[in-house]
């Protein structure tokens, strides 16, 4: 989703997030574009007037880019005119503000049946890290790493993006949702608690510290 409003934001991702789908969050078009070209998502939720790069931009970008995921357009701009506008850049759909989360839920089923599903794994592996998704266990070298739920979903976050840095913003938004202020420590203190057990007692770290930017994962 790339909005930036950010009360929305939480109440769509709320909402999302309740009816079992997995939110990544970008509140301008230039770190939207990124995220994009980045990831591998199966819809987005773009708006059209946001900072650094609009979302008309950002959308003709993508589609230049050969980036055929669908794209829901969500913006205040409900003219006839900018309908078109939008889907003429590549836009699938078009979603006017305000709008009802139901029509939001079936628009975005409806785009997500446009694609063929890849099959979610069922375990992420770094070097000799392996995450087992479905009984939520992890093991390093063999050796079974004991994970709180919190502790889990950080190191699932990470591996899920190895090799990509990610803010402690994003970190705490996927993990923590809106109950922390970005300048809490929290992230800083569950990738410390990580580092104890997934990275103490081995000669290669794989949990990196990158300086001024955030976290990744990594051989």
């Amino acid at each position: 989703m790339v909005e930036d409003e950010r009360r929305l934001v939480q109440l769509v991702r709320r909402v999302l997030e309740e009816e079992g789908h997995r939110v990544e969050v970008a509140y301008d078009g230039l770190e939207g574009l990124r995220l994009a070209l980045e990831g591998d998502f199966d819809v987005i939720v773009l708006d059209i007037l946001l900072p650094e790069m609009n979302g008309v931009e950002v959308c003709q970008a993508l589609r230049r880019a050969k980036v055929d995921t669908p794209v829901l357009m969500l913006t205040a701009l409900d003219s006839v005119e900018d309908k078109v506008r939008g889907l003429d850049a590549g836009a699938d759909d078009y979603l006017a503000k305000p709008f009802a989360f139901q029509e939001l839920l079936a628009r975005l089923r409806a785009l997500s049946r446009r694609r063929v599903q890849p099959r979610e794994p069922h375990r992420l592996q770094v070097g000799d890290l392996v995450l087992d998704l479905q009984r939520r266990r992890a093991w390093r070298g063999g050796r079974e790493i004991e994970l709180s739920p919190k502790e889990f979903a950080l190191l699932e976050l990470l591996m899920r993006n190895a090799g990509r840095v990610l803010t402690r913003t994003q970190i705490l938004d996927h993990v923590w949702g809106y109950d922390f202020a970005p300048d809490s420590n929290l992230v800083d203190v569950y990738i410390a608690y990580l580092r104890r057990k997934v990275d103490k007692g081995h000669q290669r770290p794989l949990i990196h510290t990158v300086r001024g930017h955030g976290y990744m994962i990594s051989e």
